[in-house]
Order: structure tokens, then C-alpha cells, then sequence
């Protein structure tokens, strides 16, 4: 890359550190820099959760199973979001809203020491976290592994550097800078995605390639579903993401926590899941068409990189390369302030038991300091990531299995028709899945044999997140009568009671 290409990705970062210093402003308290006051526009709200639900792994895990596998990723990824979202927008954003409308909840977990009790909301809580960790920390590693494709940097300062202006709005603005640098960031990535589907089809002979093109890639390619990638893979992907974007991902259940009214809430959903029908096609031509540019690539997940390294000019691989960073700036700056809320409000008030409660300021305070730690510990890890199978490894198999366990007491615990699942239930769902992962991943690849060698992925996501499910239900059936403030939170949600009374929604050493 060029001066020409520095000069832009640096104007990228320095916008991105602007804007979180206007953001700055508008955090007057704890419940600005965790939910935005409440106060989000349906449309930011929406854009928002479309930004934060991916990163710059699409641009090297992705990219690599695009170039191998063909348009299967787009079908058990980017449309099972769509399809999720759609299902759940008239059943969960409403209910996120209204737990911060009548009970005033900031963090997404705090409703759950009602719904279930602290020790319940405390496993939940530390187990989230510490995944997130790894999670984010995958997420780095990938930007530098684009750094390093794109311009030769060195993986730690590929690291440093996209971990370090991240850290530094997100510090600054809470919430509504994350929001605010996910719509730039969003028409950052809007024109270099464009840019790059032009230069791959003017490489390829023109508007024709849009169709085209198939007949020159291998016959699996163009099918839906093959290969690890089944429809029973897809089947199981499609549970988790249904959990993960309806708000068993945190920072996603933030986006509707901070929309106005419930109402703006499902049109956020909505709109989230219209982009994520109509924008991954755009993103993914280019990844499709790369085994025609490039075949018999040793690493395809450089494909991308040297894509955009051949077709285009220097300023506009600076800007593509923007746009790449923009998606995982995006959603570890949300993953950071979700995880700050989890520590402010549900895990420091546990540890410092028996004390004043935290002022505004100090949780204002204390988030800042969270944020500040959970970034600087998830970048750390980003440089071992290559030990818990890399890129694909820990976003694919380790978070997608690890997610439901957890997720599902989150997101279930909203729904009457689960009030019976209580903190037995709650505590046993999250012991089966992390239980059942593990006996998975102790399996050695060569039990399973012949068609059921396909199946691997799909059981090593879907066993936790069955087992962990049908735990949850079984153990709730079996357990006494859920309390009666669990019961009255499960009427605000469901809209047929107004309130709570205070002692059900008050600080943890008040329950």
C-alpha cells in the first residue's frame, strides 16, 4: 500500500477518534455511556446492530470458506440472521425496551438476578465475559492479518493499532459513539464495498460476470449446502444466530435496550435484518469470484487482500481496507460496552457486597475503566488466538457452541412460557452446554466415519445448544413454582403490567 492508501486508512482513524470525542458530550451518566439514555434513533439503532454483528473475520474466515465453499456461507450466515430477526422482531425488542422503560435496566443481564437469582446472573455474567474475551480477541487477529496482507505490518502492531483507536473512542463515548462511528463507518464500507464489486466484475468482463461467472467455478460452489456445511449445519447455526441476534449477544440486545419505544425497537430489528438480506451478496461476489482471479491459492484467507492489492489504486485500498476495520471496530467497541455493563451493574455490586452503593459518576467512572480493560485483555489474547484454531475456530465452532448455553436463559428467561425454567434451571442449562462442548471437542476426528464425517461442525455447535436447551426445559418442569417477583417481571414484559415493585428492581444488596 501506498502513501496515497496510508493517507486515507489514517484519516479513517482519526475520524473515527473525532467522532468519538463529539460522542463524548452527550455521556452525562452511566445510563447515556450503557444504553444511550434511551434515546436512539430506530434507524441508528438499526444500522448499529447490522454493524456490530460482524467484523473483519467475514474478510478472512469468510473469505477463505467463500473461496473454498462457494455461496453456502451466505445461505447458513448472512440470510439465517435475516431470517432470525424477522421471527423474533414482534417478540424480543419489544421486551428489551420495555425492561429499560418500567424497571430501568442498563445491563442486559441485571433483569436476571428478578427473573432467576444472583448466583444464576453471577455464572452467566463471568462465563459471558471471559468468552467475549476470546471472542474479540479472534476479532483482532483478524484486522492484523489484513494489515499484514494489505501492507506488511507486523501482526503485534496490526494488533495495537486497530485495538488501540477502538480503545480510545470507545472509552470516550460509551454507547452513542459506538452507534455514532457504526453509521460512518457503515458509508465508509458502503463505498468500498461497491468499489470492490466494480473492480472485480470490470476484471472479469463486465456487468455480465454477475451471472456468468458460476459456470467457472466448481459445481459445489453454487450449491447451497454442501460438504460440512449441510442443511442440518445450517439448522443448528440458525438457532444460535436466532438466540445471538435477538439479544443473546449483549451488545445486540444494547441496540434495542437504547431504541425510544418499542415500536422503534422491532423497526431497528427490522432494518438490521433487511441489510443483512440485501448488503452480504455485495460483500461476497467478490470472495465468490476470487478462485477465477486467483486459483490455487496456498491460504485462502488472503484472498480478499490480494483481491483488493490487484484491482484497485491505492486510495481506494486504503479506503477498502477502512471499510474492513470498520466492521471490527464496530463490534468490539459494542462487545466492550456490553461487557462494562455486565461488571458495573451485575458483578460489582456482588463483589463489593455490604457497601455504598456506586454513585452515577463513580459507575460512569468504572465503566470507563471496564471498557479500558476488557479491550487491553481481548487484544493480549489476540496474539495467542492461533492456539484455540484460529480465526474460524474460535468464531465458528467456539463461540457459536459456547453461545447458546449461556443465551438461552438470557433470552428464553423474557417469554412466560418458560417462567417455570428458574436458577436451577438457568444454572443447569449453562453447566450441560459448557459439559457437553467439552465432551465434543475431546472427541477425536477419526470416530466419526464416512457421511457422518460431514456432520462434525454441525455437532460440535449443536450439541451444547440442544443439550444446554433441553436442560433448561427439563430442570424448570421439575422445579417448584417460580417466585412471585419473577412472575410480575414476566407481566411487564409481556405487557400486562406496568411495574415492579422497588425492592424487585433495586440494586443487588436491596433484593
Amino acid at each position: 500500500m501506498k502513501l496515497s492508501g496510508w493517507i486515507v486508512l489514517g484519516a479513517y482513524f482519526l475520524l473515527m477518534i473525532g467522532v468519538g470525542a463529539f460522542a463524548r458530550r452527550k455521556v452525562r451518566s452511566a445510563s447515556d455511556f450503557f444504553t444511550a439514555g434511551g434515546s436512539m434513533p430506530w434507524w441508528l439503532s438499526g444500522i448499529s446492530h447490522h454493524m456490530s454483528g460482524y467484523s473483519s473475520a467475514v474478510f478472512v474466515g469468510y473469505a477463505a470458506l467463500a473461496y473454498t465453499s462457494g455461496i453456502t456461507v451466505y445461505f447458513w450466515w448472512a440470510s439465517s440472521i435475516s431470517l432470525s430477526l424477522l421471527i423474533g422482531s414482534r417478540i424480543f425488542p419489544e421486551r428489551w425496551s420495555r425492561l429499560r422503560q418500567h424497571l430501568h435496566v442498563v445491563s442486559p443481564l441485571e433483569y436476571l438476578k428478578v427473573r432467576y437469582n444472583v448466583p444464576a446472573q453471577q455464572i452467566l455474567g463471568w462465563s459471558g465475559a471471559l468468552l467475549k474475551i476470546f471472542d474479540v480477541g479472534a476479532k483482532w487477529s483478524a484486522s492484523a492479518i489484513l494489515l499484514h496482507a494489505f501492507a506488511g505490518v507486523p501482526f503485534l502492531w496490526g494488533v495495537l493499532l486497530t485495538g488501540g483507536v477502538t480503545l480510545v473512542y470507545s472509552v470516550m463515548g460509551g454507547l452513542w459513539a459506538d452507534a455514532l462511528t457504526d453509521l460512518s463507518q457503515f458509508v465508509i464500507q458502503l463505498v468500498a464495498g461497491l468499489a470492490m464489486l466494480v473492480a472485480v466484475l470490470h476484471r472479469l468482463g463486465g456487468a455480465s460476470a454477475l451471472w456468468g461467472m458460476w459456470k467457472l467455478l466448481p459445481p459445489d460452489h453454487v450449491k447451497p449446502f454442501h460438504g460440512d456445511y449441510s442443511v442440518v449445519f445450517a439448522a443448528v447455526y440458525f438457532f444460535v444466530n436466532f438466540l445471538s441476534y435477538n439479544g443473546g449477544t449483549w451488545s445486540l440486545a444494547q441496540r434495542f435496550l437504547a431504541a425510544p419505544t418499542e415500536a422503534d425497537a422491532r423497526r431497528s430489528a427490522r432494518l438490521s435484518a433487511a441489510l443483512y438480506l440485501l448488503w452480504p451478496p455485495v460483500l461476497f461476489f467478490p470472495m465468490w469470484a476470487a478462485p477465477i482471479v486467483f486459483p490455487h491459492l496456498a491460504d485462502p484467507s488472503e484472498s480478499y487482500a490480494l483481491l483488493t492489492k490487484s484491482l484497485l489504486p491505492s486510495p481506494l485500498i486504503g479506503l477498502v481496507l477502512a471499510g474492513l476495520f470498520a466492521h471490527t471496530m464496530a463490534m468490539t467497541s459494542s462487545d466492550a460496552n456490553a461487557v462494562a455493563a455486565v461488571i458495573v451493574r451485575d458483578i460489582l455490586p456482588v463483589l463489593r457486597r455490604g457497601t455504598a452503593k456506586l454513585s452515577d459518576a463513580n459507575q460512569l467512572l468504572s465503566g470507563r475503566i471496564a471498557t479500558f480493560s476488557f479491550l487491553a485483555l481481548s487484544m493480549l489474547l489476540a496474539l495467542f488466538s492461533s492456539h484455540f484454531g484460529g480465526v474460524i475456530g474460535i468464531i465458528i465452532l467456539w463461540y457459536g457452541a459456547l453461545l447458546g448455553p449461556m443465551a438461552i436463559p438470557v433470552l428464553l428467561g423474557l417469554l412466560p412460557v418458560f417462567r417455570r425454567s428458574g436458577p436451577t434451571a438457568a444454572i443447569a442449562c449453562w453447566l450441560t452446554g459448557a459439559i457437553a462442548f467439552g465432551v465434543v471437542k475431546m472427541l477425536p476426528s477419526s470416530s466419526l466415519q464416512g457421511p457422518a464425517a460431514h456432520y462434525e461442525n454441525a455437532l460440535t455447535v449443536g450439541a451444547p445448544l440442544i443439550m444446554s436447551f433441553l436442560a433448561y426445559v427439563a430442570v424448570g418442569w421439575l422445579s417448584p413454582l417460580p417466585k412471585p417477583d419473577s412472575d410480575r417481571l414476566l407481566a411487564v414484559l409481556n405487557g400486562t403490567q406496568s411495574g415492579l415493585p422497588v425492592t424487585a428492581v433495586g440494586p443487588v444488596d436491596t433484593v
